[in-house]
């Protein structure tokens, strides 16, 4: 089953690198009292997700964290090392945290995996993003053709 507006989001945990190696990070230490503008894209360092998804938020971050975002977080089926790089690449600091769903288990239990065989690419998760409110999914986006409806102008209602 997909999840929708008003769902709790599933509890599960993501894979992270930090300058202690590889940390795993649960659903309630990301998304418990907090509220979180998660995106996920099909890919780190594919074309859309790295010149147009994810410079969107890095671009509109003093907006997004203005409407009493306490965090913004990246998602993709990549491992630790992978969303790292891809990190480093963009020049994303600390501001945008960077989430490894290696396995693609968080995305299957979201309903929102994509089939991206047909592109080399295995089991993939869609593009969507989502603003989520002590766990509760408040909006939803999910976007099958391109990033518009889940950039950060259109999830947060940035002009």
């Amino acid at each position: 089953m997909t999840i929708k507006q008003g769902d709790k989001l599933p509890a599960g945990s993501f894979k992270v690198k930090t300058a202690d190696g590889i940390k795993d990070l649960s659903t309630d230490e990301i998304f418990k009292g907090k509220k979180v503008v998660l995106f996920s894209v099909p890919g780190a360092f594919t074309p859309t997700c790295s010149n147009q998804h994810l410079p969107s938020y890095l671009k509109n971050y003093d907006k997004v964290k203005a409407q009493g975002v306490d965090t913004i977080a990246c998602m993709a089926v990549n491992d630790a090392f992978v969303m790292e790089a891809w990190g480093k690449d963009k020049g994303v600091g600390d501001k945008i945290l960077m989430l490894a769903d290696g396995n693609g288990e968080y995305t299957k239990a979201l309903g929102l995996e994509l089939d991206g065989s047909k592109f080399g690419l295995g089991s993939r998760g869609k593009r969507f993003s989502m603003i989520v409110n002590n766990g509760v999914v408040e909006k939803l986006n999910v976007d099958e053709a391109g990033y518009a409806l889940t950039s950060a102008e259109a999830t947060c209602s940035i002009n």
